[in-house]
């Protein structure tokens, strides 16, 4: 089989049926918007500088941030824009975003609770459309259609790099399956299979060497595998022990990310 006969937007959603991975409830989200306000939405996060630095702003004045969570994004570029929307399915996310925009004095900030499959026809076009850390969704080509259609210019996105969350080695040493999810690769081939040339940026996290106790170590594998069990733990704790005993650091899984932005192109010009 050659490339161009791949159906990338079937193959991502095979993909996802494969990796089991099941839409989380909005539920799920209100309870880790407090929590993520805090994580996230620092101004001077790493991520967040670079992503701002790899836009391209000329000529924009309204923005669209789509699975906005606590406006990690939106909040941190509204002084560019005259007028910015921030969606999201979680109502304790909008909340969270509502909250830091009060005590920021950003009054032209609203927040709307909508998901990816909800209906947009109620949203202005806006002249940038970003979406990041939220794309892992189960219909990518239809998302990525949909911010084409509600953006006048320039649309940015940003897509996991590998396709696990945590070392498969350690996965796979306390008897796990390996899981792999869709990474931005799948993002690409979409956009070009519908006649949009994406432009492909990296934003690197800071390397912050090794976890300094087990329960940090066990509390990281545990957010990424949910429910460790205390065999599973134990197997964690002699593994900890060997490495220190080695002398050697156990490394903070990586965090980086793929930007995929392009320049909107007409849907008369797409090939759907």
């Amino acid at each position: 089989m050659l490339i161009n006969q791949i159906d990338f937007a079937k193959m991502y959603q095979q993909h996802m049926q494969q990796a089991q991975r099941s839409r989380k409830e909005p539920e799920h989200w209100d309870k880790k918007a407090q929590q993520m306000a805090q994580t996230c939405a620092n101004p001077n996060d790493p991520y967040l500088v670079q992503f701002r630095k790899l836009m391209d702003l000329t000529g924009a004045e309204t923005l669209l941030d789509v699975g906005c969570g606590p406006g990690s994004i939106s909040l941190c570029l509204a002084n560019e824009f005259k007028d910015v929307i921030g969606i999201d399915y979680s109502r304790g996310m909008l909340e969270m975003a509502e909250l830091r925009a009060k005590e920021l004095a950003i009054h032209h900030a609203r927040f709307e609770v909508l998901a990816w499959e909800d209906d947009w026809s109620s949203l202005p076009k806006v002249d940038i459309s970003v979406a990041s850390r939220s794309t892992l969704v189960d219909d990518l080509k239809a998302a990525l259609l949909k911010l084409n259609r509600q953006t006048k210019l320039r649309v940015y996105t940003t897509h996991t790099i590998n396709p696990t969350f945590i070392d498969e080695h350690i996965i796979r040493k306390i008897g796990r399956e390996v899981i792999r999810l869709p990474t931005y690769i799948y993002a690409v081939n979409i956009l070009h299979q519908m006649g949009i040339n994406a432009r492909v940026d990296f934003i690197k996290s800071p390397k912050k060497g090794g976890f300094d106790s087990f329960d940090t170590f066990a509390d990281s594998v545990n957010w990424s595998l949910k429910n460790i069990t205390p065999e599973e733990t134990a197997i964690l704790r002699k593994y900890y022990d060997e490495q220190t005993d080695l002398g050697k650091t156990i490394p903070y899984p990586s965090r980086d990310w793929a930007m995929v932005s392009w320049d909107v192109v007409d849907e008369s010009e797409l090939t759907l």
